[in-house]
């Protein structure tokens, strides 16, 4: 397998040879956070590792322009990966690829190029690792006779529950195995509250390599579904009155290999630079929603009373929070932003939240006092005299907020920025000017 270092080209294109791969995909993201893949045949596997595979730009949405649609795809060689799921005579590889412009510079609307540069100005501050950990919940819900999505569970299982009850474990089974098969490392898996929810934790890593994780992991989770006969989705809130999917995201920041968060002569074992990374993150939290929570439905997850935080309080146990602080401390002191979900763009949340806590490291800003008590439990008055203000109540508050923040609008760049809201806004309105379901059961009747 690889080392730390990754494959040189020359191992990539052994390895193609050696393990009778026949197709590579050549892999990236769009602005969204859907995964783009340009497939080449293993003959162009020489083209392909030195960066002169181009697609047309013009044709993913919030790219580019036609008249400037040629981009290159300059591969990660440490991405290199054989999927397991694919037959193995005629094997299918992948390698995760940047978006570079024919000068060779990088494309400023290409995800993993704002992670990179929110990146380097934590390198730019002496910090020379942001570890992120995602816990990624999803539901398994069963398909109809056409092979379409329905949101039936086939599954009477609750938390942690085992046994004959939980269909979806053998495809969660199988999804583990076959993200270990591609270097990955399963911490945890396990049915969740709801019915048909799922969550699989894998270890953390750094930032970027956490990002590839993620879309790995949704690819893996969606393709495994599809051949049990089961259809796996990461939309928030799939079905009215039980909890929705979340991706809670664990962040550390190192400094010469030390987890700069741990103070053990710090308040609750944290050094004055977690408090301020979190005030930060509470600081621009209201901006970061649109990011972190993209979708119109994101908002129906975000609601009191299902264990989504919708309030923004930090604290070191208490789940209602937003940030929490998990009992780990050393190496593993970690800040836990408990809003995000999994359809985010993962390389954009991950740099607007390193943007923002980065921000109140480097201004010094103080967190409000912890929040103990049941957030969910107190009355308006009390949270308003508390100062606990509330996230976003929809996704278009959340980019009015993303517009008059600064330094988000800064770390998403003028491309991704206009492009992502203009995408957004259009998703908004479509949804404003629809007829819903509830509307017609609600009036068509009464009226």
């Amino acid at each position: 397998m690889a080392s730390n270092t990754g494959y040189t080209k020359e191992d990539v294109i052994r390895i193609v040879k050696e393990e009778d791969v026949k197709f590579i995909r050549l892999q990236f993201v769009d602005i969204f956070g859907q995964l783009k893949n340009v497939a080449i045949t293993a003959s162009q596997i020489e083209k392909a590792v030195n960066n002169q595979i181009m697609f047309d730009g013009s044709s993913i949405e919030g790219f580019v322009r036609i008249n400037e649609s040629d981009q290159y795809l300059y591969p990660d060689l440490k991405s290199f990966r054989i999927f397991p799921w694919r037959p193995s005579h005629g094997k299918v590889a992948r390698l995760i690829c940047d978006v570079h412009n024919p000068d060779g510079s990088p494309f400023v609307g290409d995800p993993r190029h704002v992670l990179k540069r929110a990146i380097q100005k934590a390198n730019d501050m002496g910090f020379d690792r942001f570890n992120v950990g995602p816990e990624c919940e999803f539901f398994l819900f069963q398909t109809d006779e056409e092979g379409k999505p329905t949101t039936r569970t086939n599954d009477e299982a609750g938390y942690f529950d085992l046994g004959p009850l939980d269909h979806g474990e053998s495809t969660r089974r199988e999804i583990c195995l076959a993200l270990e098969q591609m270097d990955f490392e399963i911490e945890a898996s396990h049915h969740e509250v709801a019915v048909g929810q799922h969550e699989i934790d894998f270890k953390y890593a750094e930032a970027m390599h956490a990002a590839d994780n993620i879309m790995t992991f949704k690819l893996a989770v969606k393709t495994l579904a599809q051949k049990n006969g089961l259809h796996a989705t990461f939309m928030p809130k799939p079905i009215f009155g039980i909890n929705g999917s979340g991706m809670h995201t664990n962040m550390s920041l190192f400094r010469n290999g030390k987890n700069v968060f741990y103070d053990p002569n710090g308040e609750k074992g944290l050094s004055k630079e977690a408090y301020s990374f979190l005030a930060g993150i509470l600081a621009h939290m209201k901006g970061m929603t649109a990011i972190t929570n993209p979708l119109v439905n994101s908002y129906k997850r975000l609601v009191p009373g299902y264990e989504a935080p919708c309030y923004m309080a930090w604290s070191a146990s208490n789940r209602s929070a937003l940030i929490r602080i998990p009992a780990a401390r050393g190496q593993s002191t970690r800040v836990e932003l408990r809003c995000p979900d999994p359809s985010c763009n993962p390389y954009l949340a991950l740099a607007v939240c390193l943007a923002a806590g980065l921000d109140g490291i480097e201004k010094g800003m103080t967190p409000p006092p912890e929040i103990t008590d049941n957030i969910f439990a107190m009355t308006p008055a009390t949270r308003k005299r508390r100062g606990i203000e509330a996230l976003p109540g929809s996704l278009e508050e959340a980019l009015v907020y993303l517009k008059k923040d600064k330094l988000i609008m800064n770390t998403l760049g003028e491309h991704v920025a206009s492009q992502f809201i203009a995408g957004k806004e259009a998703e908004c309105n479509e949804y404003r000017t629809r007829v819903s379901s509830w509307e017609l059961d609600k009036y068509m009747i009464n009226y």
